[in-house]
């Protein structure tokens, strides 16, 4: 689990090339390096090359590195590069005391792969290979791999990696089997390396893994992005136009902006399009994403098309998730071929070489994923979170289920600050994030990272097996059924009343399931704003061939909580490894008829008959409590200063600034209305017409008022002229349609 980043320039045949120190300057790594340090702060290490196509055109990259260290201490730096000989033998590259260069205060461990001698690194290798270090490392300064010199002939890999490749004990017995020589003793990252030299395009479709990665290729000059099936890792650019040839990457927005910004480069992340998604959803699919950007050899799971690219030959070969189809399907799960994936995916994910635990909750996912850990491993550490409001408190639950398995469980308790940890959560994940269990999920990382380094989550198997009480609705007759009732008239003081929920259904059979589960449905977002048009992106109406599991996998699960997940444990440098989310096990989960995973209506029947080999009655039947905190209520009470907070931001002459030049006109006194609403919602009173909660809208508007403070301060100093072209006459700037 680490931090990636790097930059790629083009220059087409004929165009003056300038030095690669001046192409890529080192204020631009620098500042890629400082926004993503957090989440590594157990190593350091970065990477420069230079590569001429045969069409003439000349390609410099530059890759960034922090690391989290969690398997093989000892042969795990990066980047990791590669350099294949004339003679077809091949050995690992890096700079002397590549690991030695961690963040301050950071665990030092012993420099480069076991089987190295390194009394040879710094003579032989050198000569032999011409590779040195760019400049003389400082504490400050992470040694870099400088390749520029090298022959253009050299057959050399270079790869930055973020997560963790569970199977890459198999693989690497199959390469190894193929004639591959592995240096390292058992890093995961050394599989990337050879996988790509053995498969190329297809090596993506063989991993089962949580990943973000950059592969250089020096033979052909491309850069190859890749993410896991369930896009746990986040990889983020600064556009998606194929003719702009200077082009950032990196493990977070916040990155890829501030980079961006003082290279001159615009990206797009101010358009109405993804700032209405955010504001509807409270989180999307951005423009920045990399499933966007797939001309670049991104690979994704999600492309259906080959295409040629200015940045390589063809897309990569990819696994794509199948549609689900009512018939019993091959491969679809039953009982014991669901215990089996289960079992297997919970054993993949225990390989650490670190303190390793579980987030234990009050639900079954969790508890599931500790029993079956406990049964393979004997003793097992737990961790769940006190947490500052009773309602929203599972920490007794979560203690009962600990003595039932038996696992060795302790309840921590949590140091909130909302309002302070809210503002640097938002502005380190450079995004306006709407969904308010950001926070708990921060402050369980927070306290869980004081006794281990590796966490196991349940993330996934509601959206795999249908845990959401929407499900049972929008499937229900009562679902298709509502159509032609007037929601209009339904009381919604309270987001969680029956009426409320009754309301959205009725929107949602109307306009598409998008409407259920909407911050802001299609009404409340054109009073918002009438910049916004977001019917399009409710999807079909609810009825028999709906399938919401599918919507909330592609989605919600991708684009909001495994989103939330990374950014809450990578602020404190805490892997965290979901079992659900097997390769494998998705891919028969959604192979698998709804009326098998949900037998009879029932949420997560399927998952209940596995969970009743493992675990008492009492906690497979206990009823499902969201992981939430009580946002409206704090807004009143002013709990940890989120209603100073929301009333400063919201309040202000100016709550959005350089949102209204992207063409975003957002009506402050509708803003006003839903404070006046909300607090008036708190007041005792028996009319459900008094006031209207609305804890999860004026979230949103308050992130949205965040980002874009922070935003316009960011481009304040360094914003580039409209008439400023920093990456030569072919590049053609991306403009907000």
């Amino acid at each position: 689990m680490c931090g990636i980043a790097g930059v790629l320039k083009i220059y087409e045949p004929g165009e003056p090339v300038t030095p690669h120190h001046e192409s890529i300057p080192d204020e631009w790594l620098d500042t890629l390096d400082e926004s993503i340090k957090h989440r590594g702060p157990d190593g350091a290490g970065r990477f420069r090359d230079r590569a001429t196509r045969p069409d003439g055109t000349t390609v410099d990259v530059a890759l960034v590195h922090r690391r989290l260290s969690i398997i093989d201490h000892a042969g795990g730096a990066q980047p990791m590069v590669h350099l294949r000989h004339p003679d077809g033998s091949g050995e690992l590259l890096r700079p002397p005391n590549a690991l030695d260069h961690a963040s301050e205060g950071a665990p030092s461990v012993s420099d480069g792969p076991k089987s190295i001698d390194h009394s040879d690194t710094t003579e032989t290798r050198r000569s032999r290979s011409g590779l040195l270090p760019s400049r003389d490392p400082s504490p400050r300064t992470p040694p870099t791999l400088d390749a520029t010199t090298l022959p253009p002939e050299t057959d050399l890999i270079a790869v930055a990696f973020n997560g963790c490749i569970y199977n890459h004990r198999e693989l690497r017995t199959d390469l190894e089997a193929a004639g591959h020589q592995f240096e390292t003793d058992h890093a995961d990252t050394e599989v990337l390396v050879h996988g790509w030299r053995a498969w190329g395009n297809s090596l993506g479709a063989k991993l089962d893994a949580m990943c973000a990665y950059a592969i250089w290729d020096r033979r052909s000059g491309d850069l190859l992005l890749g993410r896991d099936l369930a896009f746990e890792k986040p990889l983020l650019t600064n556009n998606q136009n194929p003719c702009e040839r200077a082009f950032v990457f990196a493990s977070t927005a916040n990155s890829v902006v501030t980079t961006s910004s003082i290279a001159g480069l615009s990206p797009d992340v101010a358009s109405t399009d993804w700032i209405g998604d955010w504001i509807r959803f409270g989180a999307t699919d951005d423009p920045s994403s990399i499933e966007h950007n797939w001309p670049y050899r991104a690979m994704t799971s999600r492309v259906e098309d080959h295409a040629e690219s200015v940045y390589g030959n063809k897309a990569p070969e990819f696994s794509a998730l199948p549609i689900r189809t009512r018939s019993h399907g091959r491969n679809a799960l039953d009982p014991r071929a669901l215990d089996q994936h289960l079992q297997r995916a919970v054993l993949s994910r225990l390989e650490a070489d670190e303190p390793l635990g579980v987030f234990l909750s009050g639900g079954i996912d969790s508890a599931l994923i500790s029993a079956i850990a406990k049964q393979a491993i004997g003793e097992l550490r737990t961790f769940t979170v006190r947490m500052p409001s009773r309602k929203h408190d599972e920490s007794e639950a979560a203690e009962s289920t600990a003595r039932s398995i038996g696992t060795k469980h302790e309840t921590l308790d949590c140091d909130a600050n909302p309002a302070e940890d809210l503002i640097k959560l938002i502005e380190g994940i450079g995004q306006p994030f709407g969904d308010s269990s950001l926070l708990p999920a921060f402050w369980v990382a927070r306290a869980a990272r004081q006794h281990i380094k590796v966490a196991l989550a349940g993330d996934g198997g509601d959206e795999l097996f249908g845990g959401y009480r929407r499900y049972t609705a929008a499937r229900s007759r009562l679902g298709r059924s509502v159509k032609s009732l007037p929601a209009g008239i339904l009381p919604k003081r309270d987001p969680v009343s029956f009426t409320a929920r009754l309301a959205r259904l009725i929107a949602a059979s109307r306009r598409g399931y998008g409407e259920l589960v909407s911050i802001f449905p299609t009404p409340e977002l054109q009073s918002l704003s009438p910049s916004f048009d977001f019917s399009w992106r409710n999807g079909p109406p609810l009825g028999p061939a709906s399938d919401p599991l599918e919507v909330d996998f592609y989605e919600y699960l991708s684009f909001d909580l495994l989103r939330k997940t990374d950014t809450a444990s990578m602020a404190v440098a805490l892997e965290v490894r979901c079992p659900f989310l097997a390769r494998d096990l998705v891919d028969a989960a959604m192979r698998t008829p709804l009326d098998v995973l949900m037998p009879k209506g029932e949420r997560k029947g399927l998952l209940k008959q596995i969970a009743r080999q493992y675990l008492p009655h009492h906690i497979i039947n206990r009823p499902k409590q969201g992981f939430a905190i009580p946002i409206g209520e704090w807004f009143r009470t002013d709990f940890g200063g989120l209603r100073t907070l929301l009333h400063d931001h919201l309040l202000s002459a100016d709550p959005f600034p350089g949102l209204t030049d992207a063409g975003i006109n957002i009506d402050l006194n509708h803003v006003r209305r839903l404070l006046r609403e909300h607090d008036a919602a708190g007041e005792r009173s028996l009319n459900p017409w008094h006031g209207r909660d609305h804890s999860q809208r004026l979230y949103m508007l308050l992130v949205l008022s965040i980002w874009s403070r922070w935003l316009a301060r960011l481009r304040g100093p360094h914003a580039a002229s409209p008439d400023r072209d920093p990456t030569g006459p072919a590049t053609t700037r991306r403009t907000s349609e």
